[in-house]
């Protein structure tokens, strides 16, 4: 097989460098399994493609910051001849927050996916756990090397068990030299040794040794703490080495200034197994618990080292059964004391050196690579299985999330619904909108229609009597009002109009009582006289679709259809004015909540049988998805720049969730005039943006909250859940439950064959 490593590589100072260098050496050890044409994909952490003199193998370089480098390293690796993928995983090697650049990478790639997690949080915030469910989605097969970090992924990240394959912390093959070199230096000479390798940052806690050098140097004044490894490349930037100089400055305090020695340099790892075959003790002195795999710690072990560690995560695990010694966080009187006691009795210094080799032995390279090539099988097999037998259904409800209405509760008070959140806070401040009052009268009523939501039904009146509130004496509606109810303007936007006309249509045809559907009709017709003054074209379109439900439920009612007609108009002569063989739109420009125009004029179509309604509605429509789903993803048209006639790149960022929704809206009416079954894709392809099928590759529903995130940005997600995101993603969710019933009445009730039925299904 041949084999694409996406990690960080020599000659970069890091240790996931260094462990995936010695995972494909110990992989590749296997000739007859493995190509010896497998290659690195590596992460640079500069914006230059040149900054390190990589070997050979390396055939591919990622800018950490640079997106659009993980898009091009997606597109080499899947024309490359790679029968599989390895990803060493750790948030701070990819660029994003949190790491999120690598989520377009993985979500293209056409190849079977191993990850390595180095790190697992057990409190991560919420991009850290959604960048990371997101990661697991993408791989076949998730490697980890704590028995820790197994129940970590399972019960915080929600990762099934038999995704999960733990392989512990590989460590060198190699055995104690007789003559060893280092036993000779200046710092090793005549001197019992504690030392300490690695790169060098306060989390580290070496200043915990220092502290306890004093204790031991009163029994033991030979000892030398020896220090290997340069400053970690983030803290120079910041700090310079200002951490090194506090240590030298707290042991000239101490007066064991003597008794201290740092080696700074980044050793290779020959050297490193002299250096620890050398010391007497080895110690990991770490500040806290929340370390799941320690590199440091696996290769003392594997080199027989007496090892004595504070007690984080991998230490409890790795020196259990006497392999090694455990003191408390920052306490260095029981360090003092484990290590003089280790002196005053060799035989039990020497019984521990003995416990770690003999358990390092399994650890050793060459027995991991064996193991990894076993999982690399298993993952390839499975994925050319799933692919020859991949025929999945077009909507797969045991994917989408359960129906709840507790964010939409919480924002909910006895006024109507709030307008906007502080991440899932109602933010009291902003108040109330009718656009948001609107959409939530009709996620109600297609709550209540689809199971009977009696938490749907109870909610409906609240938001039918904020559109009363909010409607003039002229039959006009404001908009905007404070936490204090009071009104804060005096005629509302087009916008918010027409949302306002559709959801008293959508309630006139679909109400649960008759006392809802004449409160309703009532306010309906006093706003009639206002629809001949609707210049926008998206107000206009709202209203629309308003008209359509209300003739459905009022067929004969000839004055609404004039009117209906009267407002398709200017739709149709925007259009017929503006397309051209190349821009098959209604304006100069693609802004915002462009489904709707498409939408309103299929409505209209649907109670008028007005054949250019149709026309243009699929001639736009089909220019609207080309626009946005030519990527296998929804990527609507960003409200930071939009989209222009006279050309310019799309706008990628902000999206916004009511855009996802109108998509949503307009390929379900597509499919319930035409039943072609390619609409129900795409409305579902759409709907799945809200999932995480998006250009970062992050869902914007919030499994916790049951919110929706604001917006899709550069930066990742716009954590604020307000309720036109919220209302957004739920309509968009109950549409799609809706498509899946018709879809499944019309395949049924259909003049089609058994085979026929099947394909659909």
């Amino acid at each position: 097989m041949k084999i694409a490593y996406i990690s960080t590589y020599p000659p970069r100072e890091c240790g996931i460098a260094t462990f995936n260098n010695n995972l494909l050496k110990a992989i590749g050890h296997n000739k007859n399994m493995v190509s010896e044409d497998s290659f690195v994909v590596a992460m640079n952490d500069a914006d230059t493609i040149d900054e390190y003199e990589y070997p050979k193998e390396v055939k591919y370089r990622i800018r950490q910051e640079n997106q659009k480098d993980y898009i091009r390293a997606a597109d080499y690796i899947n024309t490359s001849l790679a029968d599989v993928c390895i990803l060493e995983h750790e948030y701070g090697i990819f660029g994003g927050e949190s790491g999120v650049y690598i989520l377009p990478l993985l979500a293209r790639l056409q190849k079977p996916l191993i990850t390595i997690f180095h790190t697992i949080l057990k409190d991560p915030n919420y991009m850290q756990l959604t960048v990371l469910r997101e990661v697991a989605k993408y791989s076949s097969r998730i490697v980890v090397m704590s028995h820790r970090a197994v129940g970590f992924l399972t019960s915080i990240y929600g990762i099934p068990f038999d995704k999960i394959q733990l392989i512990e912390h590989g460590v060198p093959d190699l055995e104690p030299k007789a003559d060893n070199p280092v036993k000779n230096s200046l710092a090793f000479k005549g001197k019992k040794v504690l030392f300490t390798f690695g790169l060098i940052s306060r989390n580290k806690g070496l200043e915990t040794v220092i502290e306890a050098l004093p204790k031991i140097v009163e029994k033991n004044p030979d000892v030398m703490y020896v220090i290997l490894g340069t400053t970690h490349p983030g803290v120079i930037r910041n700090s310079g080495e200002e951490y090194r100089d506090s240590l030298k400055r707290l042991a000239k305090k101490l007066n064991v200034e003597n008794n201290l020695t740092f080696i700074n340099k980044f050793v290779s790892e020959d050297e490193l197994h002299d250096y620890l075959t050398a010391c007497d003790m080895y110690i990991t002195p770490y500040l806290n618990e929340a370390q799941i795999t320690s590199g440091t710690l696996s290769y003392a072990v594997g080199a027989g080292a007496a090892v004595i560690s504070t007690p984080y995560w991998h230490a409890q695990e790795l020196l259990a059964d006497h392999r090694g010694r455990l003191f408390d966080f920052k306490d260095s009187n029981a360090l003092s004391c484990i290590i003089n006691e280790l002196f005053e009795d060799p035989a039990k210094l020497k019984q521990l050196k003995s416990n770690a080799f003999e358990y390092g032995l399994h650890m050793r390279w060459p027995n991991t690579g064996e193991v990894f090539i076993d999982v690399l099988d298993e993952a390839i097999a499975k994925f050319l299985s799933e692919r020859e037998t991949g025929n999945k259904p077009i909507i797969d409800p045991d994917m989408m999330p359960t129906f709840s209405l507790a964010h939409i509760q919480r924002l909910t008070d006895d006024t109507g619904i709030v307008q906007h959140a502080k991440y899932g806070i109602p933010n009291l401040k902003e108040g109330y909108c009718l656009d948001d009052n609107s959409r939530a009268l009709i996620l109600t009523i297609l709550a209540y229609q689809q199971n009977k939501s009696k938490a749907a039904l109870d909610l409906l009146p609240i938001y039918l009597s904020y559109i009363q509130y909010m409607q003039r004496d002229d039959g006009n509606f404001r908009n905007f009002l404070s936490f204090k109810r009071e009104y804060l303007d005096e005629v509302g936007s087009e916008d918010s109009f027409g949302r306002t006309i559709w959801a008293l249509g959508y309630l006139i045809n679909s109400a649960p009582n008759n006392s809802y559907r004449e409160f309703a009709r009532e306010l309906f017709l006093k706003s009639v006289p206002h629809f001949e003054q609707l210049k926008h074209l998206r107000g206009i379109a709202n209203t629309m679709i308003g008209l359509t439900y209300f003739m459905k439920a009022n067929p004969r009612d000839e004055h609404v259809r004039s009117q209906l007609k009267m407002l398709a108009e200017p739709l149709k002569v925007a259009y017929r004015n503006t397309k051209d063989g190349r821009w098959l739109w209604f304006e100069e420009k693609m802004t915002y909540d462009n489904a709707i125009l498409p939408l309103a004029l299929l409505a209209n179509y649907e109670i008028t049988q007005d054949k250019e309604s149709m026309d243009i509605a699929l001639e736009s429509m089909e220019f609207l998805s080309q626009k946005t789903l030519i990527h296998g993803y929804l990527n609507p048209v960003g409200n930071d720049g939009w989209l222009y006639k006279d050309g310019g790149d799309m706008a990628l960022y902000d999206q916004q969730a009511i855009e996802t929704m109108a998509m949503v809206l307009m390929y379900f009416k597509a499919y319930e005039i035409t039943h072609d079954l390619t609409y129900i894709r795409q409305m579902y392809l759409c709907y799945q943006w809200f999932l995480g099928e998006n250009s970062l590759h992050l869902p914007l529903y919030d499994y916790e909250t049951k919110g929706c995130g604001d917006g899709l940005q550069t930066y990742g997600i716009n954590r604020n859940q307000g309720a036109e995101s919220t209302l957004a993603y739920w309509i968009s969710h109950l549409m799609v439950l809706k498509a899946l019933e018709s879809e499944y009445e019309f395949i049924q009730s259909a003049d089609l064959t058994a085979v026929q039925k099947q394909v659909y299904n």
